[in-house]
């Protein structure tokens, strides 16, 4: 299945793929290498880790205004453009928040760096998806999800090799390196091949009047799948070392493991989706999550802890894994830049709050991480399963056509006016 997607590529294409898979792995290792450091921080800034996750929140509140500037830049000016200088502003950002001289300084860094990192995955995956054949989406959607893994798989990286020598604020100035991204996209990528500048009956104001239904539907969803991932990602970390005590070698390599998990999940399950459809495939991943968990949140060692963590991400990135291709298949085709990433992005707004809301709980219950790990997890899988088998899809859509390739079953190959 997958050497057949992998068929009739272009040179063109394989760049296409490659620099939008890179610049959202490097987009989530910038990311990603907060999570690691809150204990730290809040050490140095004499302060609870409950306040330094208050970061993590504003990054994901304002990931909204970024995909929709981005996005309509993207739809106005090309992809590609936009795609470098959204890169180059996050590494930027990155950078400078190394140098925060306090708390409030780094909040409104991070805040900014959220605007910047809630601009690449709308422009990134609709590059992507207007690029490459059609045969191709389910895999590639599941490679290009798998970048949020992969550089969360770096960070974990550079945390458990370098964070000893060169502390927190050495992490956010690595961080840096994503801006050498931009020489490759600017000598090797090309533009998309189905983007047109948008018109005046392109703008938002339309676009939502049409499309509100779906709108509505694509945000509860994807406020559900943010709470699944930064749920099961972002203080997992924060649980390793505060409830079980682990060193940064331990988490390191613990997030090495699960992230590993994650790769495989996405780019596995993205490949079932060609076959047996999107909904189907999110419903499934969701469902085995949720066999997993106990291990997961509640295992007392560190292999058995690895080993559920390892499970769990491959299923909620096996989910994930469909969500480009979902998403794009789902959009207008005027606003394809901006619709993806802003319905994903305000889904993120919405749960913006998980991390802060984790904390809390957990320290209401004595430092008890595990419990509130599971309680939002459990719960949000459910919500997903709903939504989801609820939902529509559009699986084989002809990108600026509206219809859909070859056969295809009518109860799944819904346009997306059918909501």
């Amino acid at each position: 299945m997958r050497i057949e997607a992998l068929s009739g590529w272009t040179s063109e294409q394989r760049h296409v793929v490659a620099a939008c898979f890179l610049g959202w792995t490097l987009d989530a290792f910038d990311f990603f290498l907060l999570v690691f450091v809150l204990k730290d921080i809040a050490q140095e800034f004499n302060t609870q880790i409950t306040e330094v996750t208050f970061a993590i929140l504003l990054t994901l509140a304002m990931r909204p205004v970024g995909a929709y500037l981005f996005g309509r830049a993207a739809d106005r000016w090309g992809r590609r453009p936009t795609l470098m200088v959204n890169i180059l502003l996050y590494s930027f950002i990155e950078f400078a928040s190394g140098f925060a001289p306090s708390l409030a300084v780094l909040l409104m860094l991070r805040a900014i760096f959220g605007i910047a990192m809630g601009g690449e995955w709308g422009v990134g995956a609709s590059l992507t998806m207007e690029s490459i054949p059609p045969h191709a989406r389910g895999f590639v959607s599941g490679l290009l999800q798998s970048g949020y893994p992969t550089g969360y798989f770096l960070a974990s990286i550079v945390y458990g090799v370098l964070f000893q020598y060169i502390g927190w604020r050495g992490m956010f100035m690595v961080g840096v390196i994503p801006a050498l991204l931009v020489f490759y996209i600017r000598r090797s990528v090309p533009e998309s091949p189905s983007w047109k500048p948008t018109t005046a009956s392109s703008n938002t104001a339309s676009i939502l009047k049409s499309h509100w239904r779906l709108g509505i539907y694509a945000v509860l969803l994807m406020t559900a799948f943010n709470f699944f991932s930064h749920g099961t990602q972002d203080l997992y970390p924060t649980f390793l070392q505060v409830q079980h005590g682990f060193g940064p070698h331990e988490v390191g390599l613990i997030a090495v493991i699960y992230n590993v998990g994650a790769i495989i999940g996405g780019i596995s399950f993205g490949s079932l989706s060609e076959r047996f459809g999107r909904r189907r495939i999110i419903i499934i991943a969701a469902v085995l999550s949720l066999v997993v968990l106990p291990l997961w949140a509640f295992a007392a060692s560190a292999v058995w802890l690895a080993i559920g963590a390892f499970l769990m991400q491959v299923m909620v990135q096996g989910a994930w894994g469909v969500i480009p291709v979902h998403l794009n298949e789902l959009s207008p085709d005027d606003s394809r830049g901006t619709f993806p990433g802003f319905v994903y992005q305000l889904g993120n707004l919405i749960a913006s709050f998980n991390a802060t809301l984790r904390a809390g709980i957990a320290a209401h219950y004595g430092g008890n991480y595990a419990l509130a790990l599971a309680v939002v997890a459990g719960a949000v899988a459910v919500a997903i399963i709903i939504l989801t088998a609820f939902g529509i899809e559009a699986k084989g859509v002809a990108f600026g056509t509206g219809r859909i390739r070859g056969p295809a079953d009518p109860r799944t190959a819904a346009s997306s006016d059918a909501i």
